[in-house]
């Protein structure tokens, strides 16, 4: 039998249909949920993402900007990855959490954005800025101070002088502000000269001059004119080594030049001239010069300041380093005329009224102390001394010279009652025996000081040292050279009687001179008397305790000059306005803080120089 299929009953058709529409319920929520986040991420990315890019943008654009101007401040990508040649040792002073540290950048205020000149754009003015050096100076980098707060918002310089400056503030270092870096020079420069000392002269062996540190032999007291001990038969041209010694003693010597208030160059400038001032051309006149400043230029040294805080000492008169060109007639080398030199200080016996970077120092005397005592001694004894002569000469004539006045003085000194005069000449003679000028000068009063075979003469310190008061006849022979050593107020120590007054109006020395007070004598021979220490050189071996020599004096006299021109510096100053070189000797007797000359009482005395030639083809044994 055949079996019937059952029919579908309501509740199962009901449960099918359930179904179908389950189904299509889910749909419809998917499609509604997926319709919700559509039109939320629509809302969120295209109608508030608008507002965002565009902030985004532009603090983007700030950053952009800041990274920019901090890699071109910088000229270097140091973020990226420091180059190689800056990781060597910095000599200046940093904290360790602030060492090449960069800057988070933040938003910028526009209101607060400093605007630079072109000029100052390369100049960097995050907390740490960056110095770059010339490739001669890269061995050494130098880092500025950072800038301080108290200068935000305004134009700050730094330069590679700053940390020298610094120590100046420093109170518990007694270097402070003092520090000398003295260049280690080949020998060439300087000990090799002297081992063929027989060559640095034509018409001296200096041989025995350069023994005992450049004093040269020891002077025996056999007439009782010296005290026992410190005096020596100096050469008048001995600086150079004098001085170099001297500068082995000093007590502030430093290896860090960053620190260094002044960077001393030892070369022998007077020696190495002296060799080839007869006889020799240009070339060979020029050839150590030229030597020396290739030498220096390398240095990095000379990059902090082009070489204007660089001094050196020649001990010769400064005409025998200023040829002024190429002809072999010429007179001397052209050292201070060389473009780099042009910016060192050179300190030479007698400088130039014409001139810029050229310093007179003391000539060399025959005293050189070891002690303090011994300048107390000595001066205790010049003020004890019985002077019989009014007025005393030491010299010979100088008949090839128009001008000169020595002939009339001579002639006044014989004629006179109260003069004394030692006459000199080529030959032997008393002049050249140091007892017997400085015996003369110790008996008088006054001690005659015309020019010599240049405005300056070895005899006036002889006669300072003899507490004999000088008579200058031209200013460019004392007041307008050793600015340094002896006092602005000249008629302190001096009496000035003009070479015209001779020369014209043949005006008595002995009635010029007695009109002078004796109370006026003695303030006068005590002022002298206490310039003996600042012009004598203390013997290079030691050192005096309290005093100051001739020595201390230019050191202390360079320092402040070159700290002058560092400060003028940052202040983009030059050192005077308006300077004009044939105005030279003008400006070293200005008072502190002036800066401009005008018309002098001694124009007429340095209206016209004088030609070289006159000055320096002479033999120079005049002492």
């Amino acid at each position: 039998m055949r079996r019937r299929v059952a029919a579908s009953g309501p509740t199962e058709q009901m449960d099918k249909g359930a179904g179908k529409n389950h189904q299509n319920r889910l749909c419809f929520l998917v499609t509604l949920s997926a319709f919700f986040w559509i039109l939320l991420l629509y809302f969120h990315f295209i109608v508030l993402g608008t507002n965002n890019v565009s902030e985004s943008n532009q603090l983007e654009t700030s950053i952009k900007n800041s990274e920019s101007s901090f890699v071109h401040l910088t000229n270097d990508d140091h973020l990226a990855e420091p180059r190689k040649e800056a990781t060597q040792p910095s000599t200046f002073r940093e904290s360790t959490d602030s060492q090449f540290k960069p800057v988070n950048p933040e938003p910028i205020n526009p209101e607060a954005v400093v605007h630079e000149s072109p000029q100052s754009q390369s100049k960097p003015i995050n907390p740490e800025p960056i110095v770059h050096q010339s490739p001669e100076s890269q061995s050494n980098p130098v880092i500025p101070e950072p800038i301080s707060q108290e200068s935000a918002g305004h134009e700050v310089k730094s330069f590679p002088f700053m940390k020298a400056l610094e120590t100046i503030e420093n109170k518990s270092d007694p270097c402070g502000g003092r520090y000398i870096y003295v260049h280690d020079l080949p020998s060439r420069f300087n000990e090799d000269m002297l081992k063929d000392c027989k060559s640095l002269s034509l018409w001296t062996n200096m041989c025995k001059y350069t023994a005992n540190a450049g004093l040269g032999p020891p002077l025996a007291n056999t007439e009782g004119v010296f005290s026992n001990t410190g005096w020596y038969t100096t050469n008048q041209f001995a600086v150079d080594v004098i001085f170099n010694n001297r500068m082995k003693q000093y007590e502030c010597l430093t290896n860090d030049s960053s620190i260094a208030a002044a960077i001393f160059v030892p070369f022998y400038a007077g020696f190495d001239i002296a060799r080839y001032l007869w006889g020799y051309n240009i070339s060979m006149r020029d050839a150590a010069s030229l030597d020396l400043v290739n030498w220096l230029t390398k240095r990095p040294e000379w990059g902090i300041m082009g070489g204007k805080d660089h001094f050196l000492v020649a001990g010769r008169i400064t005409w025998d380093f200023r040829r002024g060109s190429d002809e072999e007639s010429d007179w001397g080398s052209k050292l201070l005329f060389l473009p780099a030199t042009k910016n060192m200080s050179m300190l030479v016996v007698e400088s130039s009224p014409w001139g810029a970077n050229d310093f007179a120092i003391p000539y060399p005397t025959y005293f050189h102390p070891s002690k303090d005592a011994e300048v107390f001694d000595w001066q205790n004894r010049m003020r004890k001394l019985e002077r019989k002569w009014l007025f005393s000469f030491a010299g010979a004539p100088r008949p090839g010279d128009p001008l000169s006045i020595r002939g009339q003085l001579m002639e006044q000194c014989r004629n006179s009652e109260v003069g004394k005069l030692l006459e000199c000449d080529f030959g032997e003679s008393k002049c050249h025996s140091p007892s017997s000028i400085m015996q003369m000068f110790q008996t008088s009063i006054f001690c005659l000081q015309p020019q010599g075979d240049s405005y300056t003469r070895r005899s006036a310190f002889d006669s300072i040292l003899a507490g004999c008061i000088p008579v200058f006849f031209h200013p460019g022979s004392a007041y307008t050279q050793y600015t340094w050593h002896l006092p602005k107020n000249y008629s302190s120590y001096s009496v000035f009687i003009p070479e015209d007054d001779i020369r014209k109006r043949n005006v008595s020395i002995e009635e010029r001179l007695k009109q002078i007070s004796p109370e006026q004598i003695k303030e006068m021979r005590e002022t002298v008397i206490n310039l003996i220490p600042r012009v004598i050189y203390a013997d290079p071996r030691s050192k005096l305790a309290t005093l100051k020599d001739s020595f201390d004096v230019a050191v202390q006299s360079i320092i402040d000059r070159v700290t002058r021109l560092r400060r003028l510096t940052i202040e983009g100053l030059p050192e005077y306005d308006n300077f004009v070189e044939q105005n030279g000797w003008k400006y070293a007797l200005l008072d502190e803080g002036q800066r401009s000359v005008g018309p002098h009482e001694w124009d007429p005395f340095f209206s016209k120089p004088k030609k070289v030639d006159d000055r320096g083809r002479k033999k120079f044994m005049e002492e």
